[in-house]
């Protein structure tokens, strides 16, 4: 009536071994790594291997091992000093044309890795990862409505009938606003009255100097408004690029009215973060300008509303400076080849807004050139041979394509001019997770090192140890053999914890130390109640085998009912905390989970196996 049947040993045996197994990686540590990727579809071929170990040769270091991942390259260092010397040396070798990020690589021997067997993530306070401060260009979104409100104005002043000499954006810094002149004096009152029903947001008054002339100012709640909505928009855009990543419990949070940071936890590809994070890219779609001589332009006479740009190819072109669209209308896009040439595409899906714009511009000037301008800033970190780090920000504005305009576009198109279908992944990657609202400059970047967390990671094992020896000492005094049974099962509980959120590549913090540590000590109190009832039983006079059978059975109610009600409280942390709070519901509640399977299940498993063969158990459960 209270043995399992042998299968059920087996299956409980077998639970435990993978639990080991699984475990495993974490006591093999990381090693110091860098990691090396190419950008805009350059990869790290043979020439450029060759670059790396020349400049390692020169600089007097060596790589531990070197390994291919993807179209990168991953070389491992015996310490941490190796590892920044080494990044400095490449970096500079290889230029701006390569990402050279820090990384901690798993040491596990290559089978456990064969096996989907990885050591758990570490969070920012244990491991390091990538942090990232970013300022945000509110200015810019504020311009960009402006320019968008001129557009507006145009279109509402042609429907109306009302002729007008132009409108434009007048730029003063924050007294900047928009200003139209209407060919008659008449359509002065028509024309204000249209535009404040309108756009409200839009402060209008006749200049004092001309009569025809109406100047306009965004008013002041709009214009914070419009800084706040780009604020907003941007920080939404940065967590849909890193659940893009794949990372687990990252950080993006705004600070202060213009600032986000962003803080990736146990990032196993940095890389790729920068890539993605670091490299704020955006799109804008502007008219080339066929009207004025390009040689004139060359020379240095660049004619107003026009601006010189440069083609992938190295080629000048040039184009109008407005920009007919922009990132923000950009609703989905996914790369592809062209069924024509072969070459690698990313198909853009637009708004309605936008698709209305998109349509009405390409419409009136089918036949002219339409560039795709794409726009990069990166904030690079440079140390002085002082030692010192100085940060210098760049901005990448380039001409990815400028192809003639067959026919009306609408919702959906295509770019082309891809020199890679790697390069059409990352900037389709780009556009769907968000178009940013207002360009973003980095004004701080760290990549946090193994040595910071060492000493968390060093009193957290010496909290989770001394927590494990008073409780296998006190299970083992009090209760002897039942208290050593017990014991086995809260070491098979730590392993199971440690198992699992390796495979589900949790990030272990502070918190969720903590939340081991508390982990154990409730593992022990549903050992301590089935061991209780236990006595209970035996002092009745009941027999070993009947007591083990009641104790189990009429503690296991109390046991869950302690359980769910805990770990109901640890998944509403999970739902509702953000960073350290999520850390500790995590192992909190993934400890509830093993903690029920091995103080019931576990424990009662080995009682049956020792308790036949003496009357060890029986003695226990007496005294």
């Amino acid at each position: 009536m209270n043995r399992y049947p042998w299968w059920g040993n087996l299956l409980i045996a077998l639970v435990l071994v993978l639990g080991g197994l699984y475990a495993l990686p974490n006591l093999y540590g990381t090693d110091p790594a860098l990691q090396v990727s190419g950008q805009r579809g350059r990869t790290v071929d043979d020439a450029t291997r060759q670059r790396i170990t020349e400049a390692l040769q020169a600089a007097g270091l060596s790589a531990k091992a070197v390994a291919v991942s993807g179209d990168g390259l991953t070389l491992r260092f015996a310490d941490t000093d190796q590892q920044l010397k080494a990044q400095d040396a490449v970096r500079e070798a290889l230029g701006a044309d390569y990402t050279v990020a820090l990384n901690l690589v798993p040491a596990a021997p290559a089978w456990l890795a064969a096996i989907g067997a990885r050591p758990m993530f570490l969070g920012l306070d244990l491991r390091g990862g990538v942090h990232f401060l970013m300022e945000v260009d509110t200015a810019s979104a504020v311009r960009a409505a402006e320019e968008r409100l001129v557009d507006d104005l145009r279109q509402l002043l042609r429907e109306e009938k009302l002729r007008y000499e132009w409108v434009r954006r007048v730029a003063d810094g924050e007294r900047s606003g928009v200003e139209l002149r209407l060919r008659a004096v008449d359509d002065v009152a028509k024309a204000r009255a249209l535009i404040g029903r309108t756009h409200p947001e839009l402060v209008l008054d006749v200049a004092a100097d001309d009569g025809q002339r109406l100047v306009g100012r965004l008013s002041d709640p709009y214009r914070i408004e419009v800084r706040r909505l780009a604020l907003q928009q941007n920080i939404t855009t940065l967590r849909n690029r890193v659940n893009e990543l794949g990372v687990a419990e990252p950080i993006v949070q705004q600070q202060g009215d213009s600032r986000i940071i962003v803080q990736l936890p146990g990032i196993q590809d940095t890389a790729r973060a920068k890539e993605v994070l670091g490299a704020t890219a955006t799109l804008e779609f502007k008219l080339v300008d066929e009207e004025h001589d390009l040689a004139a332009a060359l020379a240095g006479r660049v004619p107003p509303g026009s601006r010189l740009y440069t083609m992938r190819d190295g080629r000048p072109i040039l184009l109008k400076d407005r920009a007919i669209l922009t990132g923000e209308y950009i609703t989905d896009a996914a790369s592809g080849f062209d069924q024509q040439s072969g070459g690698a595409v990313v198909h853009v899906s637009l708004d309605s807004r936008g698709a209305s714009i998109f349509e009405r511009v390409t419409g009136e000037n089918v036949g002219r050139r339409l560039a795709v301008v794409f726009i990069e800033n990166k904030t690079d970190t440079v140390r002085r041979p002082d030692g010192t780090v100085e940060r210098r920000t760049r901005r990448t504005e380039e001409v990815i394509t400028a192809p003639v305009i067959q026919d009306r576009l609408g919702r959906r198109f295509q770019i082309t001019g891809m020199a890679s279908a790697r390069e059409a992944r990352d900037l389709a990657l780009l556009l769907r997770a968000g178009s940013l609202a207002a360009p973003l400059s980095i004004v701080e970047e760290r990549t946090i090192g193994p040595s910071l967390g060492k000493e968390n990671i060093d009193k957290g094992v010496r909290a989770v140890v001394a927590a494990l020896a008073l409780v296998v000492l006190f299970m083992a005094l009090r209760y002897r053999v039942l208290g050593l049974i017990a014991d086995v099962a809260v070491i098979g509980n730590l392993l199971l914890i440690l198992a699992i959120m390796s495979l589900l590549q949790a990030t272990l913090t502070l918190p969720g130390i903590a939340g081991i540590v508390l982990t154990l000590g409730m593992a022990v109190d549903a050992n301590v109640l089935i061991n209780e009832r236990i006595r209970e039983e035996r002092r009745n006079g009941n027999s070993p085998q009947a007591s083990i059978a009641a104790g189990y059975h009429r503690a296991f109610g109390t046991i869950l009912d302690a359980n769910v009600t805990t770990l109901l409280a640890g998944l509403l942390l999970f739902v509702f905390g953000t960073g350290p709070v999520k850390g500790f519901a995590v192992t909190l509640s993934i400890g509830i989970v093993t903690t029920v399977f091995t103080a019931v299940f576990v424990t009662r498993a080995l009682v049956n196996v020792i308790q036949p063969r003496g009357r060890r158990v029986a003695a226990a459960a007496r005294s």
